[in-house]
């Protein structure tokens, strides 16, 4: 795959230093004996090899393919490649070290399960700006009970209309500071275990962002639903509830503070959490990210615990903002600075 690669790259750099040359000297005759042409035509095609970055592919993976399963296109694929996974269920795991990746699924019931990459999860991403969409990952398990369905180790991860079904983290991101993650349109279900040290269904360490859009949290085992160690985590149009049988410990946890924008949420803490007093917490760890600002607005929490729980536990110095949110059951608004609206 590395020489046709090399192929593939020196017909791009043939086309290019033919028009290249033109450009540059419409008159010289490339043809003429003794023309300094061929040395020119050298030098600028030498430069591209080492420069010029190889066209995009699309890579199609499924039954029936040259690429039977995601972990060898993940092998092969390059900068700015497309891979296409057809439905079936696949027994695998990959490492995506490429940059500016779309991973997507063609169809629904692209389903990865049951195998870790490296320890960690059944992707693990380490390129950077990579897009993941349309697929289901599911029963990640590894001996220090952390395994992810995916492992963000890059920056700038992107995951739209995903399913993470039964995993012991959902995700577990790395620390990157100048990172981000984006989530839309995705299911977490079942996610999440304390042996003893607890997995979540989002676990984001040290990043610039996480953010959550329209996406959907049930029945997480003892750990937390969104757990984020961000500069900035805005979680808008979600629904995160323990459902009956969930056994979540918070719905969401910024353990270090900085900015948190929560809006218009369905919330509901279950009959069966592992913490019935709490729903929200900020800044039980300490403060690595000082400043920013908390925004609570538009949501609908439910308390389904038979005893009184709070809504929002601020243990920062910022002030938290509590506005136009109906709180069902019996509960305490804000524990901590702020005010409720």
């Amino acid at each position: 795959m590395a020489f046709l690669s090399k192929i593939r790259r020196a017909a791009v750099c043939q086309s290019k230093v033919k028009n290249d040359t033109r450009e540059l000297f419409p008159k010289l005759d490339t043809k003429k004996q003794g023309s300094p042409a061929p040395p020119l035509l050298l030098v600028l095609f030498l430069t591209c090899l080492v420069t010029a970055p190889l066209a995009a592919r699309t890579l199609s993976v499924g039954p029936g393919q040259a690429l039977r399963a995601p972990s060898a296109a993940a092998a092969i694929a390059a900068p700015g490649d497309r891979i296409e996974i057809a439905p079936a269920t696949y027994h695998d795991c990959a490492v995506w070290h490429a940059d500016r990746l779309t991973i997507t699924g063609t169809g629904p019931g692209v389903v990865i399960s049951d195998r870790i990459c490296q320890g960690k999860a059944i992707f693990v991403t380490t390129g950077r700006d990579i897009t993941i969409a349309r697929l289901t990952l599911e029963h990640a398990r590894s001996p220090e009970h952390n395994g992810a369905g995916i492992r963000a180790e890059g920056g700038n991860l992107t995951l739209r209309a995903m399913r993470f079904i039964d995993n012991e983290n959902g995700i577990l991101a790395a620390p990157a500071p100048q990172g981000t993650i984006r989530i839309e349109d995705s299911l977490f279900r079942g996610n999440g275990i304390c042996a003893p040290v607890c997995a979540h269904g989002v676990y984001v360490n040290d990043l610039a962002k996480l953010t959550i859009l329209r996406s959907h949290f049930i029945d997480t085992h003892i750990g937390h639903h969104v757990k984020s160690r961000a500069a900035v985590t805005e979680l808008i149009d979600n629904d995160i509830a323990d459902g009956p049988t969930g056994t979540a410990s918070y719905l969401v946890d910024v353990p270090n503070g900085g900015t948190l924008i929560l809006k218009n949420n369905q919330l509901e803490k279950g009959p069966h959490s592992d913490n019935p007093g709490i729903a929200i917490s900020i800044g039980e760890e300490g403060i690595t990210h000082p400043g920013g600002n908390i925004t609570i607005t538009g949501n609908h929490f439910t308390n389904d615990v038979p005893t009184r729980t709070v809504f929002v536990r601020n243990l920062s110095s910022t002030p938290a903002l509590l506005q136009n949110n109906t709180l069902k059951g019996d509960i305490t608004p804000l524990e901590g600075p702020g005010t409720v609206r």
